[in-house]
């Protein structure tokens, strides 16, 4: 064992923790009884490959973290991680879901929101940012949401930061990733900026979702959001990646979006 690999009982133990169960709870989950799984966590006894995965699916370990524990226990890692462009099929999948969105923006982006993948629609919607915010790689929390980026645009920006916030917390809860965690520090730590005068021309698009208002030269836009995931990925890159869509919220941003294609033209 490497000698800065942690013990499987005490990566287990932060799962488990981290998953508020107590021994009981997962062992029921698991199906197997207290006192093995005190001994797992205490090094007392060796789990078995299949034990692992039981365990693993009780406490929703991300892939990722899957290997960790079977590499912690002595096995070779069951998930492999591939190159984006070697993704094949399900890239192809993407690629088609994307195109097809167009005029509209979609982009599909990995654990750490950098995009991977985008239709560069509306090109409109980013005019102002700097530069550095739109080189690659291209992380979608940051273009949105900092000072230099689309954020002084922003109708509503601290509902929208108040959002992208709980979905980085959600994913620190299920993965402990600690570059998300720096990326929601930098976040919160942005300043409020002063939006530009709020058109209320807007047509009620926050009655069911929280939308994406934001004003642009050609006049104020209000996108509804879609985040969509491969629920049966057994690799880890596609794990980990999301595909993010946004649909016009009203009528208004549907006039907008064609005069901005037809300002393409």
């Amino acid at each position: 064992m490497n000698v800065h690999q942690i013990p499987f009982g005490a990566l287990l133990r932060r799962w488990r923790e981290r998953r508020r169960m107590t021994q009981a709870d997962l062992a029921l989950a698991a199906g197997g009884s207290t006192r093995h799984l005190s001994c797992l966590e205490t090094g007392k006894a060796q789990p078995s490959r299949d034990m692992i995965g039981r365990l693993s699916e009780c406490l929703e370990v991300p892939l990722r973290d899957r290997n960790d524990l079977l590499l912690a226990a002595g096995y070779a890692p069951t998930f492999r991680e591939s190159a984006m462009d070697a993704l094949g099929i399900p890239q192809a999948a993407m690629k088609r879901v994307i195109d097809a969105h167009t005029p509209y923006p979609a982009f599909v982006v990995d654990r750490r929101w950098n995009v991977v993948l985008s239709n560069g629609a509306l090109p409109q919607l980013y005019e102002g940012c700097a530069p550095d915010l739109l080189a690659a790689p291209v992380n979608a929390m940051r273009l949105i949401l900092h000072p230099s980026g689309m954020a002084p645009r922003i109708l509503n920006y601290a509902e929208w930061r108040g959002y992208s916030l709980a979905l980085l917390r959600r994913q620190i809860e299920a993965n402990a990733d600690p570059v998300l965690r720096a990326l929601s520090a930098e976040i919160s730590a942005y300043p409020l900026p002063r939006p530009p005068a709020e058109s209320s021309c807007f047509a009620g698009s926050d009655q069911f979702a929280t939308p994406l208002r934001l004003m642009t030269r050609l006049g104020p836009v209000s996108f509804l959001n879609t985040i969509m995931v491969f629920g049966t990925a057994n690799d880890i890159t596609l794990a980990e990646l999301a595909l993010e869509m946004l649909f016009p919220g009203d009528d208004i941003t549907a006039r907008t979006v064609e005069r901005m294609l037809a300002e393409a033209e």
